[in-house]
């Protein structure tokens, strides 16, 4: 799928409507290095004061594992999936809620 058909329009300021579209998004913005965007898409509860991401890392895949809940009838989701890099890969479980009406990402677990 190209970026403007899949993550492009989030990034411009589209919502998006299920928490697994949101994890994609958030991955392309690593891949893409917006972090003001990551930053947007972030809990107020959970989200850093800064991001700095370092312009060094080749993200090369994501690969969804699981998804549940987290639809357009739900009011939190969990994301399962793994995102590889050059030299290796991270295994993840997200979690996000909605917040006012917008998924967002509150935090995460590393599978082994």
């Amino acid at each position: 799928m190209a970026y403007g058909d899949c993550c492009g329009r989030y990034h411009s300021g589209a919502a998006a409507p299920t928490a697994e579209a949101l994890m994609r998004s958030r991955y392309s913005a690593f891949v893409k290095g917006d972090a003001g965007y990551l930053l947007r898409t972030w809990h107020p509860r959970t989200r850093p004061g800064t991001l700095e991401l370092d312009p060094r890392m080749r993200w090369t895949g994501l690969e969804i594992l699981d998804a549940s809940d987290g639809s357009a009838f739900h009011s939190v989701g969990t994301v399962e999936f793994r995102a590889s890099y050059r030299g290796g890969s991270l295994h993840e479980r997200s979690r996000f809620e909605r917040v006012d009406g917008a998924w967002v990402y509150v935090d995460g677990e590393f599978v082994q």
